[in-house]
């Protein structure tokens, strides 16, 4: 080859690699900018009251939409029920590999306005943080996946699967306007092989990076009703068929039981992980959880100090309402209270209604199940996965002194019906402290600012490892 050639062929060759068309990870984008472009996306959707009922959430859609289109990117809006949109969109791969969906919810719960120190709809920005109702559940993953997804299209990053866009309805409460909506009448625009949606969070203290929590699977929730029947009568002559006394005494019972523990593949491993990383008086709890001489006590300790590692090891009950009577001097004929139990995936209902029947051993009280709900127990998504080890990694690469912790949302999300389906979804937040994880459905909801920052580059360094062409 000539000298000439030669300078011609290096010089195609570098064209081809900065062309933005063939392009597949590039130089790192710059973070900081992307960070701001994430805040400003964040603020705008707080802005829009989405409080669910009534939702509202085609405001928030078109919104996005709008921003879309300034990148032309084409998306779509559907609706089941006037108002309640969900925004899709999809930027093509060249389909060697199966779709990979972005997810986030826009609807959000309602406020004590009173009990904020800030306007829960104003997007308000202070001391490193955006304060607003859904900052952290869920207008923040929105942001930050929406934010992703339009850095593919700008970068001209080639991918080797579709990575498609979900901004959906009706999370808070019956997704019947939302995710159900999308599975079953729009199911071919999010057909994919993994999901990146809610349900995680990197955990910090002080400011370090201590793990990050990859949701893989969920509880299920589902009513339980216990209700006991008497005959009324005066409150000046005490009855022994009293059916709140019958009632408390079931409560108490059910209150003071432990179902027993069952550990599956990601509870194991979470608490193996978190042993590594956890004081020694807290790594000897989790170390022993299936001791058969201290397992017990270990999982008593457990149950006063960590209610919600303890939620992840067993079926939970909590009685939260009791219903009954009208007036002090009268004798109510029933009482009703209402248990939210939250089941393992693999659980047997029936066996477990059998056994909280003996637990009780009263025949005045009488129990009953709810209809099931729209998440219905599916198998967890694998932790071997490439859609998985992929986050450990860009983990390892950004926060090495972390790990990943495979976790079971004790909570529900709209993952449930994508494993109903058989994608792996996998649950991720952004990075939160102890302190403020208390702050979700709460009042001053807040994210911290430089932890979104991070949120957007790990799940950025996830989307480019997992989707993109080498």
């Amino acid at each position: 080859m000539s000298k000439m050639n030669r300078i011609l062929h290096l010089s195609l060759l570098l064209a081809a690699l900065l062309s933005p068309g063939s392009r597949s990870s590039g130089a790192d984008p710059d973070f900081e900018s992307v960070r701001n472009e994430t805040v400003s996306t964040l603020v705008g959707l707080i802005r829009i009251d989405t409080t669910n009922p009534p939702g509202n959430e085609t405001k928030a859609a078109a919104y996005l939409k709008s921003l879309l289109d300034q990148d032309g990117i084409p998306s779509e809006i559907l609706e089941k029920a006037p108002g309640r949109g969900n925004l899709v969109a999809r930027i093509r791969g060249n389909g060697k590999k199966r779709p990979l969906l972005l997810m986030g919810h826009t609807d959000v719960v309602g406020v004590e306005s009173k009990k904020w120190t800030v306007d829960p709809f104003a997007g308000v920005i202070q001391d490193g943080y955006i304060y607003g109702r859904g900052a952290l559940d869920d207008k923040g993953m929105t942001a930050v996946c929406f934010q992703v997804f339009r850095m593919l299209k700008r970068l001209g990053v080639t991918l080797e699967r579709d990575v498609i866009f979900l901004a959906e309805a009706a999370e808070e409460g019956s997704p019947t306007e939302g995710i159900d909506f999308m599975v079953a009448k729009h199911w071919d625009k999010i057909d994919c092989e993994f999901a990146l949606n809610e349900g995680g969070s990197m955990v910090t203290t002080n400011g370090v990076v201590q793990y990050v929590g990859v949701a893989t699977t969920e509880k299920v929730p589902r009513l339980v009703f216990l209700s006991a029947k008497g005959v009324s009568g005066h409150g000046s002559r005490p009855r022994v068929d009293n059916a709140i006394v019958h009632l408390c005494s079931a409560v108490a019972k059910v209150g003071e039981w432990q179902p027993p523990m069952r550990l599956n593949e990601t509870t194991r491993t979470f608490f193996d992980r978190l042993a590594r990383i956890s004081p020694p008086n807290e790594a000897f709890l989790y170390r022993n959880l299936e001791d058969p001489a201290i397992g017990s006590l270990v999982q008593d300790k457990l149950r006063a100090s960590h209610p919600g590692y303890n939620s992840m090891l067993r079926t939970s009950i909590s009685p939260n309402i009791i219903r009954s009577g009208f007036r002090y001097n009268v004798i109510p004929a029933d009482a009703t209270a209402t248990l939210d139990v939250r089941w393992l995936p693999d659980e047997n209902v029936e066996e477990f209604i059998a056994t909280l029947k003996r637990i009780i051993n009263d025949p005045a009280i009488e129990i009953t199940l709810a209809e099931p709900g729209s998440r219905k127990p599916a198998q967890p998504s694998s932790i071997q996965t490439e859609m998985f080890k992929t986050l450990e990694k860009v983990q390892q690469q950004m926060f090495p002194g972390a790990v990943t912790l495979p976790t079971m949302l004790t909570g529900a999300t709209d993952s449930a019906q994508l494993r109903e389906k058989g994608v792996h979804a996998y649950g991720l937040g952004s990075l939160i402290a102890e302190e403020d994880s208390s702050r979700v459905h709460g009042n001053d909801e807040r994210i911290h600012i430089e932890g979104m920052g991070k949120f957007v580059e790990f799940v950025y360094r996830s989307v480019i490892a997992i989707a993109a062409t080498p």
